[in-house]
């Protein structure tokens, strides 16, 4: 039987939800698919190891390569000195608190594989398969409404999204290889023909000699390093404009570390290095700090979004005017169906969305589907390997490259497209 026989006559129709003077909570397009039985029934749910299909050969990266592990990284933890070294000293041990994949199956033989993040994996397991078994994977916006009904009671945001995430991604992959299509074209197909990427990382010399024209830095420095931390940061910042000349842009990752006061007087002395925006100056929480500083500094955008959850996270920070960038993680905000949500309030009000590590966790497709998503981002693996980990890097981003430096692409692949396989 053929994927497509599956379907009973799907329509392509789509038309937009809600109405009215405010955008509405759930203003996406309907998928294509929408309405449609698939004579698909779910029938297994499990957690599952991945390996890569085609995995990088090991090696030692070169003396000093930057790693947001093994260095120094402004964090919120940096106000305890026996924290401050490195991000692992505050992080849950290995494997205590991961994140996961989890496995759909189907009574057709097709599954599909979805990744969350940190603590999801029991939730799905425990409270969300029990509600899913036997439901029509198709039916995308029932399931993700079930799961998010039933957990609101614990958890709106954090661990309960990690969980729904992963699941919502894994029905999307199943969708798209029931109709031997690659997720993008079942969202609206391509507005682009590639993605402009950037590079987060502080390996800059290698990220330039790559091609990349647009880095993001990790900013090692916070309000507990005083005014000498200021400077050092200063100093990175000006390593990389003279990486990268005077056109390229640069981004700063402040991981929820600063204060406003902190904000503006590091905007202040940046200036004259053009710095795209800043990123997580406060934590996310806080709209109305968010609010300020969008409204006070002009050196400069501020964006934020990683580690805030659902439409209605991003509605607060909407209504705060509390950024100019939103950069929700597509295995942490709800999933791709939450995303596009996200997106369309977004674009009602002109709001660039650049999701964060959105080349490589998925999201790749919703940013070549949608013309309000210009960037995606990427991470080269350390330098000190031999030529042939960074052409297995280049063949699984399909990474080409232009005027813009840097571009990636998805896979037309069914499905997702994932580069990993299960092994258990």
């Amino acid at each position: 039987m053929k994927r497509r026989d599956l379907l009973r006559g799907t329509s392509f129709a789509a038309a937009w939800l809600g109405s009215g003077g405010e955008p509405q909570a759930q203003a996406a397009p309907p998928p294509p698919f929408a309405g449609e039985k698939s004579k698909l029934k779910i029938t297994g749910i499990r957690l599952v190891r991945t390996r890569p299909i085609k995995p990088l050969p090991a090696y030692t990266p070169a003396p000093g390569s930057w790693s947001t592990q093994g260095v120094e990284v402004a964090n919120p933890m940096s106000i305890y000195p026996e924290y401050k070294a490195m991000r692992s000293l505050f992080m849950p041990d290995p494997g205590k608190v991961p994140s996961f994949t989890v496995e759909v199956s189907t009574d057709k033989g097709i599954k599909g594989y979805g990744s969350g993040g940190p603590g999801g994996g029991t939730i799905v397991i425990e409270h969300l398969s029990k509600l899913l078994m036997g439901r029509d994977p198709f039916d995308i916006e029932r399931n993700w409404d079930i799961c998010w009904r039933s957990t609101m009671h614990y958890g709106r945001m954090g661990v309960t999204m990690n969980a729904i995430s992963g699941v919502d991604l894994a029905l999307w992959d199943i969708i798209g290889k029931a109709l031997d299509m690659p997720v993008y074209r079942l969202i609206g197909g391509e507005v682009k023909d590639r993605v402009p990427a950037y590079c987060t990382g502080n390996d800059i010399e290698q990220h330039v000699e790559f091609g990349y024209k647009r880095l993001k830095l990790a900013i090692p420095h916070g309000p507990a390093d005083g005014r000498e931390g200021m400077k050092k940061n200063v100093e990175l910042v000006k390593r990389a404009r003279a990486a990268l000349g005077p056109d390229g842009d640069i981004m700063l990752d402040c991981w929820m570390s600063w204060t406003e006061r902190y904000t503006i007087e590091m905007a202040e002395m940046l200036e004259p290095y053009r710095v795209y925006w800043m990123e997580e100056v406060l934590p996310p929480h806080d709209y109305a700090g968010f609010g300020r500083l969008n409204a006070q500094i002009k050196s400069t955008r501020i964006a934020t979004g990683e580690h805030e959850y659902g439409r209605y996270g991003f509605r607060y920070l909407l209504e705060a005017k509390g950024a100019s960038i939103w950069q929700p993680d597509i295995q942490w905000c709800g999933g791709l169906t939450e995303l596009r949500r996200i997106g369309a309030l977004a674009a009602a009000y002109d709001i660039p969305v650049i999701p964060h590590a959105g080349g490589l966790n998925g999201a790749i497709h919703w940013t070549i589907a949608n013309v309000n998503a210009p960037w995606a981002e990427l991470f080269l693996p350390p330098p000190g390997g031999p030529k042939e980990v960074y052409q297995i890097h280049e063949e699984q981003y399909q990474i080409s490259r232009g005027p813009e430096g840097i571009y990636t692409r998805p896979h037309d692949k069914p499905g997702f497209g994932w580069d990993f396989e299960p092994v258990s």
